[in-house]
């Protein structure tokens, strides 16, 4: 079994097809199929219900895609410790950030590190939370930023831990007190993130505690775009402090929330025991900083 056949399998799950696999790993269509049949012959097993265009993974399939996950990471930590053992100068640090928080909290961290370290290259990745645990898991990036709590399989260190505030139009009564309740916002309707951001749950799961189910108005992935709305008066919007604080205008106001009180507490993420590449321990560092 090669190492090579692994990783066109894995970029077949990954892409959800032959064609945009072997775009990933500089294959033809055709060539990437023939791996796969490669190794299912060699393993006795199905590893594809293949229909039409689209692919599905067997049994076999899952537990072939689970295990070749951990060989290739494996892999991944074996050149990262020769790399080191070599004392090579130059680096790459590969990092997966999340979309919410980049310009606030990790441009000026990313800044700081690139004067300090001017000969590493940093790859920069930006998912949700979910999608970075699933990066950290299979070794695509060194670090990744995510909402606590995390699995036990991470090890984590703490980023920011940020009050969540919400966003009112400047005109509305309640945009001028200290503090709110969340029950005291059940009546009004909810603009969320899209589905797959973090901030979600923990805005939704606060809602529950606080004994209602929110309307919800609209979904959006850009920040910009749910301050815009709620200025408009087309509903409410959250966002941590920190955030908020940078990207309310004039129209809007934001405020703490309290009974539940709800938190954007983020840490760095890596492997528990896994190797970890000096540029990444130098990041950490800094961020600790």
């Amino acid at each position: 079994m090669e190492l090579r056949t692994l990783k066109v399998f894995v970029e077949v799950v990954r892409r959800g097809g032959f064609s945009h696999a072997g775009k990933a790993v500089f294959l033809t269509q055709s060539a990437v199929s023939k791996a796969v049949r490669q190794l299912e012959d060699e393993l006795g097993v199905i590893l594809l219900d293949r229909i039409g265009h689209r692919s599905t993974l067997t049994a076999a399939g899952e537990t072939v895609y689970r295990r070749a996950l951990r060989i290739l990471s494996e892999q991944e930590d074996l050149l990262g410790e020769l790399s080191e053992l070599r004392g090579l100068k130059k680096g790459r640090l590969r990092l997966g950030l999340p979309p919410i928080g980049n310009d606030a909290v990790f441009a000026p961290i990313f800044a700081v590190y690139r004067n300090r370290y001017p000969g590493i290259e940093i790859e920069l990745v930006e998912q949700g939370s979910k999608r970075l645990e699933e990066m950290v898991r299979s070794g695509e990036v060194d670090l990744g930023a995510s909402l606590l709590p995390v699995p036990q399989e991470f090890e984590w260190q703490e980023l920011r831990n940020e009050p969540m505030h919400v966003l009112l139009p400047a005109q509305h009564p309640l945009a001028s007190v200290g503090d709110i309740e969340l029950a005291a916002l059940r009546d009004m309707p909810f603009i969320l993130f899209e589905g797959g951001f973090a901030l979600n749950p923990i805005i939704l799961d606060a809602c529950r505690t606080a004994g209602f189910t929110p309307a919800i108005a609209a979904r959006s992935s850009q920040i910009a775009f749910i301050v815009e709305l709620v200025a408009l008066g087309l509903g409410i919007g959250f966002l941590p402090r920190l955030i908020a604080e940078q990207r309310v205008n004039d129209r809007v106001r934001h405020v703490a929330v309290t009974a539940p009180a709800m938190a954007w507490h983020m840490a760095w993420i890596w492997r528990r025991g896994a190797f970890l590449p000096h540029a990444a321990r130098a990041w950490l560092d800094l961020a600790a900083e």
